[in-house]
């Protein structure tokens, strides 16, 4: 109810669209609300979840990246925009059934040349074995 409200009395009624406003709304943070403008708006906003995190650091996407901020901040700074909505689809997609976090299927990923991931961790435990 809390929510409603808050729209009905800042916002005229409407939804708002921009992930500033969205995110003062109770119950709403980056994540949703760049879901909400992404989706709804198209705006070439990136949600950045488990597998968005994950597999980017893996892949070698972002570098140093500590929490979904910073890796929204490096993803988007390269991505087309026009490819931000089917990227992050991709991404999660990806973390769900291949890249994901308890031995990643490795072997069934056609991205091991460009992988850092599996660069540095699976190929020399390869190596050494």
């Amino acid at each position: 109810l809390g929510m409603a409200n808050m729209v009905i009395d800042r916002f005229g009624g409407e939804i708002p669209m921009t992930v500033e406003e969205l995110v003062q709304l109770p119950g709403v943070g980056r994540k949703t609300a760049n879901v909400i403008t992404s989706v709804v708006d198209k705006q070439p906003n990136m949600a950045v979840d488990t597998h968005v995190f994950r597999v980017s650091a893996r892949i070698g996407l972002t570098v140093g990246a500590k929490n979904p901020l910073q890796t929204e901040l490096q993803l988007i700074k390269f991505i087309p925009k026009d490819l931000v909505y089917i990227f992050h689809h991709w991404l999660i997609l990806h973390g769900r059934y291949i890249c994901v976090a308890r031995n990643p299927k490795c072997g069934e990923c056609g991205l091991r040349p460009v992988c850092k991931y599996y660069q540095t961790v699976v190929s020399k435990a390869a190596k050494s074995a």
